[in-house]
């Protein structure tokens, strides 16, 4: 059995950590830390020439976790450098440099979108960890070099890095990624309102919440809809946690206003608007489990269509399975995402 302190134990390459003095995250409003660790896996070949460079494979973590979900110890079971390796070992993948920043905040996670309710996790992604990975390491420090692919939020997060910021990235996964929120996260506005209204509003949850964490799903829901709320629709001058719900507390009803603030950052949205959006990507994976719980297959299905239809490179599967439990679909994306990238 492998050590479960040592990341590093099992790995043929080489994986290294840094921290960042963010200056995107330095003040914010939540009060988390600014100081970031970023984790970068070099591969095998790293340290056998001095002038070969490799693309770069940014990989988000998804809601309520960080970037050491990465190389979280479970019994029997690979940590995603260890599956990458793996795919490496059998001729299955090309070699790349994988990174994975912390972009998790007081409220499980912040869609890595900028706002000031929450922080600038997007600016800190895109303007701090990307150029401190092409300082430090022998990258092809370019768009034709770079994907960026994430799992759940973290599959959000990519595509929206990729729709918001089309001059860094090439390429793009998403597995079960947040979209289609008319399907996805209205239906959730009766069960949230539910656990808001036996607490007593908003205010008292997070008292709670913030002494005991979750108690059961209901709690769960309730902190995501918060941690939506804070990228989705941010109130800085409204009262703690300075943001607002897209549903009456009081009566589960859809506030219309409000509402239309979280469709504008939904991914479907924003690609039916834009014709020309992530059409000249090298390559966009999009895949879901058949029984994802939030109907998050749907989102893909209709990506993938749009995208087909304006004659973009699209990967789309769909796979027996729910909404956890989809970290094994790496072994999927990332060989594609590796392969569609300009090489050093």
């Amino acid at each position: 059995m492998r050590a479960a302190t040592d990341p590093n134990a099992k790995l043929r390459g080489r994986l290294e950590s840094f921290v960042i003095e963010s200056a995107a995250l330095r003040g914010n409003v939540l009060g988390d830390p600014h100081a970031r660790e970023v984790l970068v896996y070099l591969p095998p070949s790293y340290d056998a020439s001095s002038t070969r460079r490799y693309p770069v494979v940014v990989i988000l973590a998804p809601y309520a976790a960080t970037n050491r979900s990465m190389i979280a110890w479970r019994l029997w079971e690979p940590s995603t450098f260890e599956l990458y390796e793996s795919l490496l070992a059998r001729g299955e993948a090309d070699e790349a440099i994988l990174v994975s920043p912390d972009c998790c905040n007081r409220w499980g996670g912040s869609q890595f979108l900028d706002s000031p309710a929450s922080g600038l996790y997007q600016s800190h992604v895109a303007g701090e960890v990307l150029p401190e990975v092409d300082a430090r390491y022998r990258t092809i420090a370019e768009k034709a070099g770079r994907a960026v692919v994430g799992r759940s939020s973290g599959g959000f997060g990519a595509l929206r890095l990729a729709l918001d910021r089309p001059e860094l990235f090439a390429a793009v996964g998403s597995h079960a990624g947040d979209g289609l929120f008319e399907v996805s996260i209205r239906p959730t506005f009766t069960s949230i309102a539910i656990t808001i209204d036996r607490e007593g509003g908003v205010e008292k949850f997070l008292e709670r919440f913030e002494r005991t964490g979750p108690k059961g799903g209901g709690d769960f829901d309730t902190i995501a809809m918060i941690a939506t709320a804070a990228a989705y629709a941010p109130a800085p001058e409204s009262p703690f946690p300075h943001c607002e719900l897209p549903f009456d507390a009081r009566t589960a009803r859809p506030i219309d206003a409000v509402w239309q603030r979280f469709l504008e950052h939904d991914p479907v949205v924003r690609l039916e608007r834009d014709a020309s959006a992530m059409r000249d990507l090298a390559l966009v994976f999009l895949d879901a489990g058949d029984r994802d719980e939030h109907g998050l297959q749907f989102a893909a299905r209709r990506m993938a269509e749009l995208l087909r239809a304006r004659g973009a490179n699209v990967r789309h599967e769909e796979f027996p399975g729910g909404h956890r439990g989809t970290h094994a679909r790496y072994a999927v994306s990332l060989p594609a995402l590796v392969g569609a990238l300009a090489k050093g």
